[in-house]
């Protein structure tokens, strides 16, 4: 989530300064279905974030929730394809959901990862095949991971405060968001799409 924050908040800074250099308005896209992206992010919000939710939806419902809610984003992505990031948009989409399916429904993160972003956490505060806390992974070894190379083991620098894991897929996703919201402060008209 804050890789995707980050690239976007860049990419509208980015776009508005562009806008501003060429002395024109930034123009944000009209997109299809953009209620989809809506749509999708309320399960999310209120089995990831929300405090007062998180913790009483049963964990067998998590993987119903995150499926369901990936595969609306991808709609969304595939009905906006020929606008400029959701090529990339899509496919880190299609990865994150394809690496999700293969393994129960969440997205799979290793011990070694955990143990890296939290080697201070207390011992049974994780456990290999359970969800870990009130997140979107479980917790499957790197090896009986399927695809785990598209699972969320990348991290940010150590020098990072902030601890996370992500996936292959969520640097598309990011990457594509970057790039849309750069590229409309380069448009010149509100019918142009630029590619």
């Amino acid at each position: 989530m804050i890789l995707l924050l980050g690239a976007a908040l860049a990419g509208l800074v980015g776009g508005i300064a562009w806008a501003a250099i060429g002395r024109r308005p930034y123009q944000l896209p009209d997109l299809r279905w953009a209620w989809l992206v809506l749509l999708a992010f309320i399960p999310q919000y209120f089995a990831f974030v929300q405090p007062a939710t998180r913790a009483s939806i049963s964990t067998s419902w998590i993987p119903v929730l995150l499926v369901g809610s990936q595969a609306l984003l991808l709609i969304f992505s595939i009905a906006n394809i020929r606008r400029p990031g959701f090529w990339l948009l899509g496919v880190g989409l299609a990865l994150n959901l394809l690496v999700i399916l293969l393994n129960g429904g969440m997205m799979p993160i290793s011990p070694e990862t955990i143990q890296h972003l939290y080697p201070d956490a207390p011992f049974g505060a994780w456990q290999i095949g359970q969800r870990l806390g009130v997140g979107k992974d479980i917790v499957i070894p790197a090896a009986e991971t399927r695809l785990w190379f598209l699972s969320d083991h990348f991290s940010l620098p150590d020098w990072v405060s902030y601890k996370v894991a992500f996936s292959f897929g969520d640097v598309l996703i990011s990457a594509g968001a970057f790039w849309l919201l750069l590229t409309f402060g380069g448009r010149s008209s509100s019918k142009e799409i630029v590619t």
